[in-house]
């Protein structure tokens, strides 16, 4: 005869079996959250009553935040219906393989570093020095070709998004000069 004490690490052992088979129920709940956040959202929003036209500015957002509830849902039931994700069978990663960390930790701190730089610097400058740094970070070794590619795709970059889509972008102290 079982007593009770007995049976508690065997039912905890079968819900943490139960739970690691049906981990992709993490993904509807994520869903969910994120479909309940963008309708709250949606339909908390200050809109002029006044709209012109049967589309106004919360139809996408309704939209979006059903289509994500209606998707965790489906995704629930076939998950607990036994549906299980695959890995793609294209993948070229070697998962034996560590993760490279040092180079996670390069494209990370130059990302922040342009970030800072954007408003003081400009573009230009923090954009050349993003596609330099990311460069640099996932192995190219080019120091007479990456400075002038980086900063032609940055001046690129600056002139179409400023100019062309008429996006503003901080020019920095350089664009005074140009």
């Amino acid at each position: 005869m079982t007593t009770g004490t007995d049976r508690a690490p065997e039912e905890a052992a079968g819900r943490r079996a139960w739970l690691r088979d049906h981990s992709e129920l993490g993904v509807c709940v994520l869903l969910l959250a994120l479909g309940v956040l963008v309708l709250t959202d949606a339909l908390t929003m200050d809109v002029d009553i006044a709209q012109r036209g049967p589309v106004g500015p919360r139809t996408v957002p309704v939209a979006v935040g059903a289509g994500l509830l209606v998707i965790a849902a489906l995704l629930a039931v076939d998950v607990l219906r036994g549906g299980r994700g695959r890995a793609e069978g294209g993948e070229d990663v070697d998962l034996s393989e560590p993760a490279d960390w040092r180079t996670v930790l390069l494209l990370s701190g130059i990302f922040l570093g342009a970030a800072v730089l954007i408003e003081p610097a400009g573009f230009p400058v923090a954009g050349a020095l993003l596609f330099w740094g990311a460069a640099y970070a996932l192995g190219s070794r080019r120091v007479d070709r990456d400075p002038l590619i980086a900063a032609v795709l940055s001046l690129i970059t600056y002139a179409v998004f400023d100019k062309l889509l008429g996006v503003p972008l901080p020019g920095g102290p350089l664009m005074g000069v140009l």
